[in-house]
This record gives C-alpha cells, sequence and structure tokens, in this order.
C-alpha cells in the first residue's frame, strides 16, 4: 500500500495516531470525522492485537468528534449537509458520537469496564452489538466507557442499485497520488486498478472475517449496464492491455441473487445462510454471473476476464442448475492459472469454530475443477486459503491439516495465514 513497498510508514492504530497529530498541530479544526474499516470494527469496545487488551472505542482515544460506520456514501454526504447548514448532526443514521447522557430507547451494551474484566461478557456484548447491523432491523445502541457514553445510531440503508450504480460511474482515476509518484510505484495498485467490484456484502459469515460487520450481511449488487459501462472504460484506459483482473467482491460467485425474506424483514437472527449448510431460502444462481462474464468478454478490447476473488465452492456444487455450466466456463475463461478457494482448514471441530463447511465438499470441487480445467485443454491449480492459529486450532490439528493437503489435496503449502485479530 506504501509508495516503493515500504513497510515502516504505516503506525499500528493509525487512526488514533493521525487524529491526534491533527489535533496536535492544528488547534482550531472543523470537526474530525473517523471512517474506514479501522474505525468501523473499532466503533465499540474492542480486542487491541498489539497489546492483548480491551480497549476503548476510538472515537475516545482519537479524540475526534464523530464515526461514520460502513460503506457510508449516504451518510457522509448527509454530514456534510447537516454541517454546512448548521443542523444537528447526532440525528443522522450510520454515526456514532461521544454523550454524557445515555440515549432512550435506544439499547444498552454492557460498559467498557465490565467487558474489559470479563471475557464472556465481552462474547455477550459482541454478539449484541453484531445483530443490530441491519439497516432493517437494528436498534441505536450506547455504550459507557467511564462518565461518558459511546453512542451509535441505526445504519444508514443499503443503497438501491442504482445508487450503487451511480457511485461506480463516478471518474475514478486509478491512479495513484502524483505527489506519490516519485516515491515509486504502489503494489496494491496493480490488482485493483483494473479490476471490477460487481456487489458488496457477504452472507457467508465466517467467524473470522470482518466483511460483514463493515459491508453487511445482504448481498447488494450493480446492474449488468453499470458493470459493462465499466469495462467498456477500461479499454479506453491509456495503460490497459486487455487483462481485467477480476470481476466479483467478497466472493465472486455470489454475485445477482438473494434471499427474498432477508431483503424485506433483514437478516434471520437465529440461523445463517450458508453455515452449517445451506438454507433453502437462499436460491442459489450462477446465471447472472454467468450471463455477465459472457458479456464483458464479448467486448472489443478485452482479451481476458479472470476471478482473483475466489469462489464459495459450497455455493457451487448447491446450484443444481447452472454449477456445473459456469464452472466449466470459469474453468475454460477465467482462470489465470489458479483459482481462490478458501477452506481454510480441515478439521471438523475447527472447521466449526471457523462457520466454514467440511471437506466433502471441497473434494467434490476439487475433482470437478480438474475435470472441467482438462476438458478446456488448460493445466490449471486452485490456490487454498489456510488459517493457522484460529481459535480452538490445536497443534495436532496442524499436523492433520498438513496430511489432508500432502495426501488428498497433493499440495505442499508454501504460506499460510496466521490469525491476527485486528
Amino acid at each position: 500500500y506504501t509508495p516503493g513497498g515500504i513497510n515502516d510508514r504505516r503506525p499500528n492504530r493509525a487512526t488514533i495516531v493521525y487524529a491526534n497529530l491533527i489535533r496536535r498541530y492544528f488547534k482550531d479544526t472543523r470537526p474530525i470525522v473517523l471512517g474506514g474499516i479501522e474505525a468501523s470494527l473499532r466503533r465499540i469496545a474492542h480486542y487491541d492485537f498489539w497489546s492483548n487488551k480491551i480497549r476503548r472505542s476510538i472515537l475516545f482515544d482519537s479524540k475526534a468528534d464523530y464515526l461514520l460506520y460502513g460503506m457510508a456514501e449516504t451518510a457522509v454526504l448527509e454530514l456534510a449537509d447537516a454541517l454546512k447548514t448548521g443542523q444537528d448532526v447526532r440525528q443522522l443514521r450510520g454515526l456514532c458520537y461521544v454523550a454524557s447522557e445515555p440515549v432512550q430507547p435506544y439499547m444498552e451494551l454492557p460498559s467498557f469496564e465490565y467487558v474489559q474484566q470479563d471475557k464472556l461478557a465481552f462474547i455477550d456484548m459482541f454478539h449484541a452489538f453484531y445483530k443490530n447491523n441491519d439497516p432493517l432491523t437494528a436498534q441505536g445502541l450506547f455504550q459507557r466507557h467511564g462518565d461518558r457514553y459511546l453512542v451509535q445510531n441505526p445504519p444508514q440503508p443499503y443503497l438501491s442499485q442504482a445508487e450503487l450504480d451511480g457511485v461506480y460511474a463516478l471518474p475514478f482515476e486509478r491512479a495513484q497520488h502524483p505527489y506519490y509518484e516519485s516515491q515509486g510505484s504502489v503494489r496494491a495498485l496493480d490488482t485493483i486498478r483494473f479490476s471490477i467490484p460487481t456487489h458488496r456484502g457477504c452472507y457467508g459469515e465466517c467467524n473470522f472475517c470482518a466483511i460483514a460487520v463493515h459491508e453487511g450481511r445482504t448481498v447488494r449488487w450493480r446492474s449488468q449496464d453499470s458493470i459493462l459501462s465499466e469495462a467498456r472504460e477500461l479499454t479506453e484506459h491509456a495503460g490497459f492491455k486487455g487483462y481485467i483482473q477480476d470481476v466479483g467482491g467478497p466472493t465472486a460467485n455470489m454475485y445477482g441473487f438473494e434471499c427474498d425474506k432477508k431483503l424485506t424483514h433483514g437478516v434471520c437472527s437465529n440461523k445463517r445462510c450458508l453455515y452449517p449448510e445451506s438454507c433453502h431460502l437462499l436460491k442459489v444462481d450462477h446465471q447472472p454471473q454467468l450471463d455477465l462474464l459472457r458479456e464483458i468478454r464479448a467486448l472489443e478490447g478485452v482479451k481476458k476476464v479472470f476471478i482473483a476473488s475466489g469462489i464459495r465452492y459450497d455455493m457451487l456444487m448447491d446450484d443444481d442448475v447452472c454449477g456445473k455450466t459456469y464452472l466449466q466456463e470459469v474453468a475454460t475463461h477465467h482462470v489465470s492459472g489458479q483459482l481462490k478457494v478458501a477452506p481454510e482448514h480441515t478439521d471438523p471441530q475447527v472447521l466449526a469454530y471457523m462457520g466454514k463447511p467440511g471437506t466433502d465438499g471441497l473434494l467434490e470441487f476439487k475433482s470437478a475443477f480438474d475435470q472441467a480445467s482438462r476438458q478446456a485443454g488448460k493445466r490449471q491449480f486452485l490456490t487454498y486459503y489456510f488459517i493457522a492459529a484460529h481459535p480452538g486450532s490445536r497443534e495436532k490439528d496442524m499436523h492433520a491439516l498438513k496430511r489432508f493437503a500432502s495426501r488428498k489435496l497433493k499440495l505442499n503449502p508454501e504460506q499460510v495465514q496466521i490469525f491476527t485479530p485486528t
């Protein structure tokens, strides 16, 4: 992320550091507003990896005025308008602030002091917080920190498809700022400059993943016209060589369908869409993405369209209508040598802690992918994401994972992700 690949320029808890520097050097500032994934995930009392302790809401330690959480395009416009016209910004959805009194009838979370001392109370607090993130059902929340309160207003409604299309129709530069250009390239740009986001949110709800908290558990997708328009713009870019690096989102094959019940009544409070098995109300359908990929690869100037953001193989195997066709077309047209999948582990108990499916579906998918690659006349491989040191994963479980990888997947892992709850 840093020009020249230098890895010493971004401090831990960057939001706190930067906000305090502003307070130090610019005494008469406008309100400081926090946003982005760091602020979203640390807006209430939270576990801090570096100190191995529970820390206060980031609003207290950063000394900022407000925090906008989630994908806050609407919230930031409403906040700017309210500040410009002198309105009370504390009524805005999707906003957190510090208050001297609790807000009624908001729901109270266990206090910072309590959850700091009691791990089970911290877990209960997080569950209450997690269940109050859906715009259709969420209550406002507050949490006492000493003699003050962190107040979280209910979330903003999700953007409609037209609004989402409008965001991605903006004239993004697809380049780093000229100020940094002389300091070297930013390698992360290589993976996103010619990639197209198709949707937001994830109903996978893996227990180690932050996407559901930041983007939401309801998938929202752009129209096909919006995505095709962006693909045409890429073909006119001076640096475009004909290769679209990714067409996807948190998981590529979640594009274009959702549970009707969730769209009208919000997420279920007592079950998940995909774990321990796919809910019958989620009608998995790969046809929308199939149609989209066919349209993109037919565009003049597009040589190849890759899927780099990975797929949920359990969903693919559940689609009796389009699953096989989708897999064959992906293997034929959309793999750049390797396709990403994320089993994360192989031990049943560890997988249960993670909220991930078992290994039977993985092996079935591997066999199907290998066959589809052979039919396409291509030598292609699966790249597997595995996690070490996940809570509940013992050393003997990692040895078993190694044996499974060697014997069943026929590979010797070169990299393994260490679970770091940042």
